[in-house]
């Protein structure tokens, strides 16, 4: 079982994480094209190109290692503006070697064709293409999870019936039914799986809630039953017994005395688990749902060092792992198998796997959308204020500028990737050695 969960957790994420870039790299290719860049190349991960077929104009192709993607979009920064000297040194090489390699790539006669010719609006659709449709993903998948499947909602109807009145209970709060002890009062009356308790003590029961509460306030007393059986009203007679449960906060945390000691009360005890099932919601719970993720991730994102900081020192001290803690895409992965290896329902399982493939995509919708350089918000902002510079030049009745120089962004780029790969390495590190454990 463990070797089987391994498989499909690391399938389902792999699988997931590939469609997600790669639906994100679409995002970025249809609009390109659609506006006459040309694209060389649409790659969905790094490293050795695995598979490639060139189909027109564009070269198509898988690579080794599935954590990223790319279009080439031919033009990408324009050539030097005129009168432009010539930097020295690391960056200015990198400056460069940037426009040099751009340039380099637009066909004799297919000038018109580069990405930097385009309008502010038309990069604006381009560059939020990827995102957006990252988060077009999170969106289908939370309508799947929240109106396709629902929430696991417990109900009236009988799960299982104790067979005994317990005498004791186990560490884990699991109950003992020790020699001797009585039939539970579920048992006695007759009470089967599969009955849906419909009133209580001449009371319609609407809830698992209302149910088990009107249980717990008559302890030890006899009481009117009515259970549909069989699509038919079946009359019983439920004589309650008592057991001492302890008594909680409105927080939810266990009252305790002076000394010490949990605080208890006497409860009425019936002996019976509800099922459980998934009800559907509104299709108006998506975009709350949808809006909580974006907003939480964003929260997060804006204190990434602060929390990288934090798994990195929980990672590698004998503070405990939080389980809110930022991870790695091993991490995820990592999660995924937990979750396999969970023997939940099938249905249960599911609903949080692609639950997990939301959040990625939500993230990679939130984290493309830092307006620096590789990201697609650094090439954002550049259109912005190219957009805004042209708009400034019209109302001032000056000569339309040229193209943003994005090439002079490149040493912001290089830091960016940098610490990319500096803080992607130290939360794979941090998952391999203390991973976030959610079950």
């Amino acid at each position: 079982m463990d070797v089987l969960s391994w498989v499909v957790g690391i399938a389902v994420m792999v699988v997931g994480l590939a469609l997600s870039i790669g639906l994100h790299e679409v995002g970025h290719m249809v609009p390109a094209k659609k506006f006459g860049v040309r694209v060389s190349q649409y790659m969905v991960g790094f490293g050795p190109t695995l598979w490639s077929r060139t189909k027109g104009e564009t070269e198509y192709g898988v690579k080794a290692f599935p954590l990223g993607g790319y279009v080439r979009m031919v033009g990408m920064m324009p050539p030097a503006p005129e009168g432009t000297r010539r930097r020295g040194g690391f960056f200015g090489q990198a400056i460069a070697d940037a426009r040099d390699a751009s340039v380099s790539e637009i066909l004799p006669g297919e000038e018109q064709r580069a990405f930097y010719h385009l309008s502010t609006p038309k990069k604006l659709v381009v560059m939020l293409g990827g995102p957006v449709m990252n988060l077009i993903i999170a969106v289908v998948l939370l309508f799947v999870i929240l109106v396709g499947i629902g929430q696991a909602t417990i109900t009236t109807t009988v799960g299982a019936v104790s067979e005994c009145t317990p005498t004791s209970t186990t560490s884990a709060g699991e109950p003992v039914c020790g020699a001797g002890a009585d039939p539970s009062p579920a048992a006695e009356a007759g009470l089967q799986p599969g009955d849906e308790v419909v009133e209580w003590d001449g009371a319609a029961v609407t809830s698992w809630e209302q149910l088990s509460g009107a249980i717990a306030d008559t302890p030890d007393q006899q009481v009117p039953v009515v259970v549909l059986r069989d699509g038919a009203e079946v009359p019983l007679t439920v004589t309650t017994s008592q057991r001492q449960v302890p008594v909680t906060a409105a927080d939810g945390t266990a009252k305790v005395d002076a000394s010490g000691q949990p605080v208890t009360e006497t409860a009425g005890f019936l002996g019976v688990t509800p099922t459980q099932e998934y009800v559907p919601l509104p299709v108006s719970s998506v975009p709350s749902e949808t809006w909580a993720m974006v907003s939480g991730t964003a929260s997060a994102v804006a204190t990434l060092p602060v929390r990288i900081g934090q798994a990195a020192v929980q990672a590698f001290t004998d503070e405990p792992r939080s389980q809110d803690s930022v991870m790695s895409v091993v991490g995820v992965g990592r999660i995924a198998v937990n979750a396999v290896q969970a023997e939940m329902p099938v249905v249960t399982t599911l609903q949080f796997l692609l639950s997990l493939l939301a959040s990625l995509n939500v993230a990679l919708f939130v984290f493309n959308l830092i307006p620096l350089l590789p990201l697609d918000g650094g090439h954002v902002v550049n259109a912005l204020y190219e957009g805004a510079k042209r708009q400034l030049a019209r109302v001032r009745g000056l000569p339309r500028p040229g193209p943003a120089d994005v090439a002079r962004m490149m040493p912001v780029a290089y830091v960016m990737f940098a610490v990319l790969v500096g803080t992607g390495a130290v939360l794979i590190v941090a998952d391999v050695v203390d991973p976030v454990r959610l079950f």
